[in-house]
């Protein structure tokens, strides 16, 4: 299954980048700080913000990182300097901090959820990260996640990677972030890569942890419940029932806070 995007990607480009540069000059502030991975998301996040014309600070935050998506984000930066001389760079090894917050907390046998609580993390250590830069230098923090990733299966890390002040890609598709990764002349080694979050320190994708690539997804997101789901392929329904299960498990971190309301008549 192979989904093709169906932007303007000229026209989106630049709705995307006016809606940028119009909401931090409103903001009162200088412009942008975007944690870089590797990954397509943040290349192209970076790049969107990189063409308003204002401050855009490239943070490289490594936690155990595999080699390979070391030097793709340090490819993509570099790139990004050369082609425009509002883009900056600063590199925080957070290993250190990580390795001391791992020997501060208890260890627990639950090996799988002691794991995913380490990933989740160095998503929020990343987080606190970004808005240190962000307080000193006046910045947004611009979100790197898609529609599918955000709206779909909430596949991120709660006050991690989906602690920011502006999603400039959050009603794209994978599918349409890749259009306008290529459409920007994002690395090659990048939109070739296999999408992985880099939590693990290891080389499992998104696709590993999710049980579907991104374009079996974003088709699922888009399935009508007036399709026939008796024509579908064995491989179609368990895909739907991988993406109905995850967006039911993840809507506390789709839908606000919960706030308990007093009534007024409790207030008398």
């Amino acid at each position: 299954m192979k989904i093709s995007s169906t932007i303007q990607v000229k026209k989106v480009n630049d709705v995307i980048v006016k809606w940028l540069k119009d909401y931090a000059e409103n903001a009162k502030v200088t412009g942008f700080v975007i944690g870089i991975s590797g990954g397509v998301d943040s290349a192209v996040t970076s790049t969107l913000c990189a063409q308003t014309g204002l401050k855009t600070l490239c943070v490289e935050m490594p936690i155990h990182q595999a080699p390979n998506q070391v030097s793709r984000g340090k490819e993509h930066i570099e790139q990004l300097m050369k082609r425009f001389s509002n883009v900056s760079k600063v590199e925080a090894n957070l290993t250190p901090v990580y390795e001391s917050f791992k020997m501060t907390m208890p260890i627990f046998e639950d090996e799988t959820k002691y794991n995913l609580s380490l990933a989740n993390t160095r998503a929020r250590l990343r987080m606190t990260a970004l808005y240190y830069f962000a307080g000193i230098e006046q910045l947004l923090v611009a979100g790197t996640g898609n529609k599918v990733e955000d709206f779909g299966v909430g596949f991120y890390t709660k006050y991690g990677d989906g602690g920011v002040d502006l999603s400039p890609i959050a009603d794209l598709m994978k599918s349409d972030v890749y259009a306008l990764g290529n459409f920007l002349k994002i690395p090659d080694s990048i939109l070739n890569a296999q999408p992985t979050d880099g939590l693990f320190g290891d080389n499992r994708t998104d696709e590993d942890q999710l049980g579907a690539s991104y374009d079996e997804l974003e088709w699922a997101m888009s399935f009508s419940s007036n399709e026939i789901v008796g024509e579908l392929s064995p491989r179609q329904i368990k895909v739907l029932e991988i993406y109905q299960r995850l967006n039911k498990t993840n809507q506390h971190k789709m839908q606000s806070i919960p706030v308990c309301e007093i009534l007024d008549e409790f207030r008398k």
